[in-house]
């Protein structure tokens, strides 16, 4: 299961430097709606969260099985890290020196590592195994993100090709 997991981040990966490598800077910043995240920052919670909540937690459990974790104040951290004032490149460079590293973390896991856990303060008891499942959940949900950005973004310069995606049209029928 490692294998197939690490299998998995490294296509998102792949898909993701993908789709930001043709993302312009205008947009990569835009917000679609107060209090929502651009693209840049969504890279950045994916980064964090890679570091700390994935990646992090397992070396952690592997270091120290039973260990007790804490959560960490992704709003804040996000607002620390500003990253809308930071180049996109740079922030791509990144997630994809992290995520290299992270696919080697979990395809070195044995099966046996899999049910060594820690003990979350809010979550309870995380196996590495369940990590690594919400880990590809988590990554996929925020690839949403940003192709939602990206779509939100074109919307109003669609002018009347809008009636061809837009849904009370299509439910409408020819007219």
């Amino acid at each position: 299961m490692p294998g197939e997991v690490a299998s998995l981040l490294r296509s998102i990966g792949t898909s993701l430097k993908a789709e930001l490598g043709a993302i312009p800077e205008d947009l990569a910043s835009w917000h679609p709606a107060a209090g929502e995240w651009s693209i840049k920052e969504c890279l950045g919670h994916v980064i964090e969260t890679e570091a700390h909540g994935f990646a992090g937690r397992i070396r952690r459990i592997l270091a120290e099985p039973g260990r007790t974790e804490t959560g960490w104040d992704q709003a804040r951290v996000q607002a620390d890290r500003q990253d809308d004032r930071r180049p996109l490149e740079e922030l791509v460079e990144a997630f994809g020196e992290m995520r290299a590293e992270s696919v080697k973390l979990v395809d070195g896991l044995m099966n046996t590592d899999l049910s060594r856990s820690c003990f979350h303060v809010q979550a309870g008891e995380l196996r590495i195994e369940d990590l690594l499942h919400e880990w590809v959940h988590h990554d996929r949900n925020h690839y949403r993100q940003i192709l939602a950005n990206v779509q939100a973004f074109v919307w109003p310069a669609m002018g009347n090709a809008r009636r061809f995606s837009d849904p009370s049209v299509l439910a409408a029928g020819p007219g």
